[in-house]
């Protein structure tokens, strides 16, 4: 969240100092300057008319609100393991299955790390509704869906399934192996 909001100042302050001329600087006393420099001078600073101030915004929101949006930015998920049981968990939009599986204890491998590298957080989605709803596989991740163990015709990889709102209510089974080329039986601990 921290670095969408710096990108946003970082874009804003960068249109304002198009708008204003090249070769802006930032002062200490928080207003933009205008430099003018030439080859064979030393540059000359001189007071921009647009005040650092009203170019910043504030992300702050009122109560009611930002309750509201951050329960529209999350999606329930059910993860059914292995052993038949469900466990059902809130997502981010934007976070990837795996992680979530990772934040939430639940036993997706990922020995790669989401690198598409390996198949070990394969996933099943239960729904053919909700698997229509997913961007297609890359050639990169169906190279590695053909390594997995239990390949469904709608298998795909945890690291691949980003959280978005029409996903919401999705199932996702896990397959009752997974195929580690690096160590068979070991299970690496998420970050």
């Amino acid at each position: 969240m921290f670095s969408r909001v710096s990108r946003l100042g970082a874009r804003f302050l960068r249109e304002a100092m198009a708008e204003t001329g090249a070769g802006n600087l930032l002062s200490s006393q928080g207003s933009l300057y205008q430099g003018h420099v030439s080859r064979h001078s030393t540059p000359v600073v001189t007071p921009s008319v647009l005040p650092l101030r009203n170019i910043l915004f504030s992300t702050a929101t009122s109560g009611d609100q930002g309750e509201s949006s951050q329960q529209k930015e999350k999606i329930s998920v059910t993860f059914v393991n292995k052993d038949g049981s469900e466990q059902t968990i809130s997502v981010p939009v934007g976070m990837s299955m795996l992680e979530a599986a990772h934040e939430n204890d639940i036993e997706l491998e990922g020995a790669c790390e989401g690198s598409l590298a390996c198949s070990t957080c394969h996933v099943i989605v239960m729904d053919v509704n909700y698997y229509n709803k997913l961007e297609d596989p890359t050639d990169e991740e169906n190279d590695m869906l053909d390594l997995a163990f239990g390949l469904t015709e709608t298998s795909r990889l945890g690291c691949q399934v980003i959280a978005k709102p029409e996903l919401d209510g999705m199932r996702l089974a896990l397959p009752a192996a997974t195929r580690n080329f690096a160590v068979d039986g070991y299970v690496p601990k998420p970050h």
